[in-house]
């Protein structure tokens, strides 16, 4: 029997198969962290990458500038993650794709390496987004009610969307699923045109 999470699984391994960039990049460390036994611990310096970049202005601005000084820019990288306690691993990779002039796909490529961590490990992310945080209450219901549509393993990331109005939407690879108050009302609004 396929189950959702089996397609899911599937297409985003099709997904890492192609000869994109960011595929190529998180492919080689996801090899090279599990050759060396810390592919968690190469996850959690991933994702604190992810957010030391969202907090830190310089971080953000040396990512979207590609004509700075390539040498200048890897040796900044380097030293910042080196004093933030990134593993000598995680330093190399980085100075590696500065060197390349990669840095402006930093971010994806940690972000599809992540992913490409979850479905090999067949967990499927599920986006969903509400006009406000959801309750841990909240939180297990949809999880029960998306193991029964064939997703056990789910990983919830949540974003806020005050245009919603009310209810919530999810999407799930390539399914989306529209309950939100503003869809509602556009529906309802469209049906009164054509009645009119």
């Amino acid at each position: 029997m396929v189950t959702g999470a089996t397609m899911a699984a599937s297409a985003a391994s099709s997904a890492f198969t192609t000869s994109d960039l960011k595929g190529r990049y998180a492919i080689a460390l996801y090899e090279l962290a599990e050759e060396n036994r810390i592919l968690n611990e190469t996850m959690a310096e991933a994702k604190n990458f992810l957010e030391l970049v969202q907090e830190d202005d310089r971080l953000q601005k040396l990512l979207i500038n590609p004509s700075l000084d390539t040498l200048k820019s890897c040796e900044f990288f380097v030293n910042s993650l080196r004093e933030a306690g990134f593993s000598q691993l995680f330093q190399n990779f980085v100075g590696v794709v500065a060197r390349n002039r990669r840095l402006s796909s930093l971010k994806v490529i940690f972000q599809s390496f992540i992913s490409l961590v979850n479905m090999r490990r067949g967990i499927v992310t599920a986006e969903i987004s509400t006009v406000y945080p959801l309750t841990d209450i909240q939180k297990a219901r949809l999880k029960d009610r998306l193991a029964e549509a064939g997703y056990n393993k789910v990983n919830l990331q949540e974003r806020i969307d005050k245009k919603l109005l009310g209810g919530f939407v999810i999407r799930i690879g390539a399914k989306f699923y529209d309950a939100s108050l503003k869809s509602r009302l556009n529906r309802l609004h469209n049906v009164m045109k054509g009645a009119a």
